[in-house]
């Protein structure tokens, strides 16, 4: 290992591979530190979808669309809350860096796609474009050509090693520490993940997380600590995205990300504390947490005997014998009538069974007039659902509980250089993934939205940190 290097890059999740790589394309000294035993991080763990507009598979499926649409959806659905050049150039900056994906190997078939473990190009989020470009391999593909691409290029990698801190030296990061020792470098680039790990950071940064109490569970990886926020610290870095982050609406019983935990019924409907049907039950994670936070941050999800049935084996919480399990422990609530299912969780039942009467004479019947639930399976390539009459029926607790992104982090420009508190550029220091903020709002547009924010801007860090070394200028 030698002393010189060009830049340091702190985690090899997508953000710091992507870093490593556009680093060394650039012709710098590359050294790598990632906490854990093996590369990825939480993009590991994701679909890889990727989100960009105006790219070549779009095109050869006859999608129009462009980085300027893309920008402008973006910025309304999170009302102009973010900054608009900085979205602007990541907007722009998207479909070359998807392009240049494609470049390193990756496997991006142009055919479309009904959902998020399907290669091809997908709707999982409230796009206005089909945006979502999902790899082969999902996460571990996208991981496996970045890291190919790292060791093809002879960046050196230090596994099981967490930085402890930055090395500064009249206002300008100089390199970091780690094990005690001290690494010098040019530039550092922080893509370090997220905080969603830290219960202390999650009460500063994403309050609302820990109202799930103990239904709370965590599909981010197990490096994601928070620690850009004490690098920031160190140097008086800004932070934007405070209080913003994604939390999927989950069953009470759930521990596992949602592919692993199993699915629910299509035959369901969720419902409010009085037993009213209020929204699309495939709606979107985007949004379905916002909408039940509006309906007093929990729902019931309904089914029946048909729909517990309906479950596929094998999956360790969605599954026929373990719904019955919870049925039989008093967790999930079950009843032969629907007026009993309702006394038995609070609600009105009039209201529930006119709720379920009303929902048994559309959507069955391929229309959902109130919420538009048919226009949602249609693009998922999904038939409509069987109808909800068949005893006992069920009821399960659900509420926003999977916390899978936090958004705050050190406040970057356009060539994800890290800012101050005063807004100017702090010396070499760069940042991106879910260590940066300013890409991720109040609302997750689209699908494959953070593993473009972790691969752009590490793109763009390693880039730009190379071209403002002492040694390249």
């Amino acid at each position: 290992m030698t002393d010189d290097w060009d830049v340091v890059v702190i985690g090899a999740g997508g953000a710091g591979l992507a870093a490593a790589v556009a680093a060394a394309d650039a012709g710098a000294r590359v050294l790598v530190f990632e906490s854990e035993d093996a590369v990825g991080g939480s993009t590991m763990l994701s679909a890889g979808m990727f989100t960009a507009a105006g790219t070549s598979v779009q095109a050869s499926l006859g999608i129009s669309d462009s980085p300027a649409a893309h920008f402008q959806h973006t910025m309304d659905l999170n009302q102009w809350r973010l900054r608009p050049g900085l979205l602007r150039s990541f907007c722009e900056r998207s479909r070359d860096t998807f392009e240049w994906l494609l470049q390193l190997g990756l496997e991006v078939p142009a055919q479309r796609s009904t959902n998020a473990h399907m290669p091809g190009l997908t709707r999982a989020g409230v796009e206005d474009v089909w945006r979502g470009h999902v790899p082969a391999g999902e996460g571990y593909g996208l991981v496996e050509v970045l890291d190919r691409a790292r060791r093809q290029r002879g960046v050196e990698l230090v596994l099981r090693t967490r930085v402890e801190r930055l090395l500064v030296t009249d206002g300008r990061v100089r390199g970091v520490v780690a094990d005690g020792i001290e690494v010098p470098a040019a530039a550092t680039v922080v893509a370090s993940g997220g905080l969603t790990r830290s219960p202390e950071l999650l009460e500063r940064f994403y309050p609302d997380a820990l109202r799930a109490g103990e239904h709370l569970f965590v599909v981010s990886a197990p490096g994601s600590r928070g620690d850009h926020i004490g690098f920031g610290e160190q140097v008086d870095a800004a932070v934007a995205g405070s209080g913003w982050g994604m939390l999927l609406v989950t069953a009470y019983f759930q521990r596992l990300h949602h592919w692993q935990s199993g699915f629910p019924p299509a035959a369901r409907i969720l419902v409010d504390d009085r037993g009213r049907r209020f929204m699309d039950e495939d709606a979107s994670y985007a949004v379905a947490a916002g909408i039940v936070d509006d309906h007093g941050g929990r729902a019931w999800m309904i089914f029946d005997e048909a729909g517990r049935l309906s479950l596929a084996p094998g999956y360790p919480h969605w599954s026929a014998e373990h719904v019955l399990a919870e049925a039989a422990a008093g967790r999930t609530h079950r009843a032969d009538t629907v007026a009993d299912l309702a006394r038995a969780i609070g609600a009105d039942p009039d209201v529930l069974i006119t709720t379920l009467e009303r929902w048994n004479e559309t959507l069955p019947h391929g229309q959902d007039p109130e919420f538009l639930r048919h226009e949602t399976l249609a693009a998922k390539g999904a038939r409509p659902p069987a109808p909800i009459v068949t005893a006992p029926y069920y009821a399960v607790r659900v509420l926003p509980a999977e916390l899978a992104v936090s958004h705050a982090g050190l406040l970057i420009d356009e060539s994800a250089r890290v800012l101050d508190g005063a807004g100017r550029v702090i010396p070499g220091l760069f940042a991106a993934g879910e260590a940066s903020g300013g890409i991720l709002g109040n609302r997750y547009v689209g699908g494959g939205t953070a593993v473009a924010n972790a691969v752009v801007n590490g793109r763009s860090a390693g880039a730009a940190a190379m071209s403002r070394t002492p040694s390249a200028v």
